[in-house]
């Protein structure tokens, strides 16, 4: 099936931000027009170039949405009743050592630009400072965030806290494999290769997560999870989930 933006979610998500627009089932993000001449070497600089994405992509296919969801429903359940205890015990800890409530939610982008909300167990203080301090501390996750508690270092040091999003792959917001949800704050720094990630479902674990995580830039994220949308088999999902094990138990790049 085409991949198409859902109509209204589209427009509360984008609304107002003049950076993308609709064309023929396909997307085009809209930034000064660049001469290929001018470039020294396309090569280097592909990632400068505005860009379509194609009108169907393996994400598109049955295999995709049947498949796919058949291995998140089993797979989470089977997580779900692994995280059973230990995910008591989080929320005991939360509520022992500080005053704040055990889970976080937050409105994320999902596939088709639609919203949805995501859950955590709660890692950092319910305190809001400046919102471009906020997006500073997201950005950049190599840096230190003065939200975080002190059992949410730890939380996060395991990437526990994102437990209660099996919940969200159970709903079908998620999946447990894809690129990281994100914030409408976020979709700019995509940048042209925001469509691919709204051509996916958010996922649990993703590329991005086993090959370094924190540790690398955004513009690193946002190419990873386009080569993934691109180049989506079960196979591939299959190999990126037994990656998620040594990684989470290495901590690379947690924060």
């Amino acid at each position: 099936m085409p991949f198409n933006l859902g109509i209204r979610a589209f427009d509360q998500v984008f609304h107002g931000e003049g950076r993308m627009r609709r064309s023929q089932r396909q997307v085009v993000y809209d930034e000064s027009v660049i001469d290929v001449q001018e470039i020294s070497n396309p090569a280097e600089n592909i990632a400068a170039l505005p860009l379509v994405i194609p009108e169907t992509l393996p994400v598109d296919s049955l295999r995709y949405r049947y498949l796919k969801r058949a291995l998140d429903i089993v797979g989470g359940l089977a997580m779900l009743a692994i995280f059973l205890v230990p995910g008591i015990l989080i929320a005991l800890a939360i509520l022992i050592t500080s005053p704040y409530p055990v889970f976080y939610s937050e409105v994320r982008i999902g596939r088709n630009g639609a919203p949805f909300r995501i859950w955590k167990f709660r890692s950092m203080r319910p305190h809001v400072p400046h919102r471009a301090h906020v997006l500073q501390w997201r950005m950049d996750k190599r840096g230190h965030d003065p939200r975080v508690t002190g059992i949410g270092r730890f939380l996060r040091r395991w990437s526990l806290d994102e437990v209660p999003q099996l919940f969200n792959v159970l709903r079908g917001d998620m999946s447990l494999i894809g690129p990281r949800p994100i914030v409408k704050a976020e979709t700019y720094y995509y940048k042209h290769l925001l469509s691919f990630y709204l051509a996916a479902r958010p996922g649990l674990s993703g590329l991005w997560q086993v090959s370094g995580r924190s540790d690398l830039d955004y513009d690193a994220r946002a190419r990873l999870d386009a080569d993934y949308v691109q180049n989506w088999t079960m196979m591939a999902d299959l190999k990126i989930l037994w990656r998620t094990i040594p990684a989470v138990l290495g901590r690379v790049g947690a924060r």
